[in-house]
């Protein structure tokens, strides 16, 4: 799995690599440090994922994220800070992230990195309490969707951060059972991705 990693602090984007490429299924193809590092380098390496900070000076990495994501729809990215602002995360969230982890973390950067990779969607638990108070409040719940009761049992979990094979468990489905219901949950309520999905059930659509 090919990683970009950009942070403006180069001691730590060469601690990450240290750390992710003792895993041999991770490679850091390159390290950047500002908003244009990351649309330059991800222009030019087309990593599987991007793993970035926020804060990177006048233009952020949520800056360097929608320009990314504007030119590549399907890029992977990865927030990796030592910011929990809730300004942060909700944009984070909007613009399509597929993750949003603290630093003091470091154990769990390869495991979500892989995660990420395989489809899902990866906050940490700090991420995943707040979620609730951030996203509720903003608008009023809409009139439920025309779900199904597993429709919503998988929703629900999707939002809750399990993987389908997680799901297909707890569920007792099998994995491309669930796939296809997560498939026919983003079809029916016009949404991208899973990310999406958990911006869809915490403002309380989706119950």
């Amino acid at each position: 799995m090919k990683v970009l990693i950009v942070d403006d602090d180069r001691i730590v984007c060469q601690a990450l690599k240290t750390i992710l490429e003792q895993d041999p299924a991770l490679h850091v193809t390159a390290l950047g440090s500002s908003y244009e590092d990351a649309v330059r380098l991800y222009d030019q390496h087309q990593p599987d994922i991007l793993l970035m900070d926020i804060r990177m000076g006048e233009k952020t990495g949520l800056d360097a994220a929608e320009t990314i994501l504007a030119r590549h729809p399907a890029a992977r990215i990865l927030f990796l800070t030592t910011f929990s602002d809730d300004e942060y995360i909700l944009r984070a969230l909007d613009i399509g992230a597929k993750g949003y982890l603290l630093k003091q973390d470091y154990e769990a950067i390869a495991p979500a990195l892989k995660a990420v990779h395989s489809g899902q969607t990866v906050f940490g638990s700090e991420i995943v309490q707040a979620l609730p108070p951030l996203l509720k409040p903003r608008q009023a719940p809409a009139p439920a969707a025309d779900l199904s009761p597993r429709e919503q049992d998988v929703l629900r979990l999707c939002a809750e951060g399990f993987s389908n094979r997680e799901i297909a468990a707890r569920l007792y489905l099998s994995e491309g059972t669930v796939r296809n219901y997560v498939s026919q949950l983003l079809q029916k309520l016009d949404l991208r991705d899973r990310t999406q999905l958990v911006v869809y059930y915490y403002r309380g659509k989706g119950k």
